[in-house]
């Protein structure tokens, strides 16, 4: 490696940390019950995640989503490790880290969305996890400054613009902070993620101009974003809440009354004046 290459890689590891930093003050509005996400999971599913990190509240704003990170369940098929402590089920690719296996409580805190393939045969599910596991220790090459600086400077642009933002120079750190690698998995076994551009029997088509030019645009397995599953017509969107037999008769609801009016509330917080 020449001297130049060896300070971009280590520019590259410095601004992946501070990327992957927390930003202070996230709080998830519904946070997951880890043993209802534990048992409603397969392997196959993939975790949607709101992350806490700066380089989330990028990728969400370049996306138009909640999401900022997905990781595919694979299940036990990883050992537990030799410390005893949790069995990873995740695998994921993080920026700065590579393809690594995580243990599911790593996002028990956060916002979660599964998403669930429909209709994978158990052989392509079998096929889908090997691969997966085949990529742990990946690591993704971080000189690609450039790629990098795009997550520090989200500047306004047009919304239609704003998701091929990703796609500027569509090297290393693309691959490794979007969802590549699972959309890479998901195409070895030929399932789809995005609707079909030309119209099929049987099949889902975008409609409008702009939709199929997206589509047109990201088909290359390294510019998908967590967003694309959740908009997908090809995965099912599961809840564990209602997964494990949701019944709002047993819900036990407070008696006492909320002493905030909330019309007083927003006539104060609000200039106009409130009618007579």
């Amino acid at each position: 490696m020449s001297r130049i290459d060896d300070w971009l890689d280590r520019l590259g590891h410095w601004m992946a940390a501070v990327l992957s930093s927390q930003i202070s003050g996230y709080e998830p509005y519904t946070p997951s019950d880890y043993d209802t996400l534990w048992a409603t999971l397969k392997p196959g599913d993939v975790l949607l995640v709101e992350g806490n990190q700066l380089v989330s509240s990028t990728i969400k704003y370049l996306t138009n989503s909640t999401w900022s990170h997905a990781a595919l369940y694979v299940g036990h098929v990883l050992p537990r490790p030799a410390d005893g402590s949790e069995r990873p089920r995740l695998i994921e690719s993080n920026l700065g880290e590579g393809c690594v296996a995580t243990p599911l409580s790593r996002y028990s805190s956060f916002n979660t969305r599964i998403c669930r393939p429909v209709g994978l045969t158990d052989e392509d599910r079998k096929r889908l996890v090997d691969f997966m596991v085949g990529k742990l220790g990946t690591k993704y090459d971080l000189r690609n400054i450039f790629d990098l600086l795009r997550y520090f400077f989200p500047i306004p642009v047009p919304s239609r613009f704003r998701r091929r933002m990703i796609a500027l120079g569509s090297g290393d750190p693309t691959r490794a902070i979007c969802s590549a690698l699972i959309a890479q998995a998901f195409a070895s076994v030929r399932y789809p993620i995005l609707p079909e551009v030309s119209r099929a029997p049987g099949g889902t088509r975008a409609k409008s101009r702009y939709s199929r030019a997206e589509i047109l645009h990201i088909r290359h397995y390294s510019l998908y974003a967590p967003r694309d599953f959740d908009l997908s017509p090809y995965f099912e969107i599961v809840k564990p809440t209602l997964a494990a037999g949701f019944d709002y008769r047993k819900l036990i609801w407070s008696k006492e009354i909320s002493q905030i009016d909330p019309l007083r509330s927003r006539s104060a917080s609000s200039d106009a004046p409130s009618e007579p």
